[in-house]
């Protein structure tokens, strides 16, 4: 049986590099090295071994020649498939969600909507900070359809679209000027708010597709 300490520094660099890939902080195509990754997080490389290890058989990583890692390019084809499998999936978990969800969960998803609203609006917004507000709104919502199963299904879908699920945010200020996310994260709420489970669905369903637009008219996908 290996340590316990190893098994949690291992648990520890696996959920941040996890974070790292779905928050975008590397890009598609990108070619990381165990011994780089080793000394950005302050670690050997055993545990950074196993991360990636598990990341890659998640489809988020390829192991490479010469100890390297490769972040998967992102087809335009692959892109549209999980934005609909994520708009299905997610969908459910928020039409789930309305009917279940509680004060207190309500109270939390309007603070960080107004986070959001606020942290836009500012002269010199913090992108990184809007990034995990978004991503906190979210999983807000779907934790409160009560559904872990489902839960672990959309970490997934996040996990492999990550590399480009905020290029709409990092490669400029198209989604953070764009009305119809920002009406898309109210209705959703509003959504949640009166327990009509279509409404919120509707209003998530608008927020990933407005988001997948500015994507899909930028650079930043395969060509096929």
């Amino acid at each position: 049986m290996q340590p316990l300490v190893h098994l949690t520094l291992s648990a520890r660099v696996y959920e941040d590099l996890r974070e790292r890939i779905i928050s975008g902080q590397v890009q598609p195509g990108e070619r990381l090295t165990l011994a780089g990754m080793a000394s950005a997080l302050g670690t050997s490389a055993m545990p950074i071994r196993e991360a990636v290890q598990k990341l890659a058989a998640e489809g988020a990583l390829e192991i490479l020649p010469n100890k390297s890692v490769g972040v998967p390019v992102m087809t335009r084809t692959r892109f549209q498939e999980l934005v609909t499998i994520r708009i299905a999936v997610e969908g459910l978990a928020v039409q789930t969600a309305a009917s279940l969800i509680t004060d207190a969960q309500l109270a939390r998803l309007a603070e960080l909507e107004k986070a959001f609203r606020t942290e836009r609006r500012l002269a010199t917004p913090d992108v990184n900070r809007i990034i995990q507000i978004n991503k906190q709104f979210h999983f807000g919502a779907y934790e409160a359809a009560g559904m872990p199963t489902l839960l672990t299904l959309i970490e997934g879908l996040w996990l492999r679209i990550g590399p480009v699920l905020n290029l709409d945010i990092r490669n400029g200020s198209s989604r953070l000027a764009n009305p119809p996310s920002v009406r898309a994260h109210r209705a959703m709420l509003d959504g949640l708010r009166a327990h009509d489970g279509l409404a919120a669905r509707n209003g998530l369903a608008m927020d990933i597709q407005c988001a997948a637009d500015v994507i899909l008219s930028g650079d930043g996908l395969g060509t096929v």
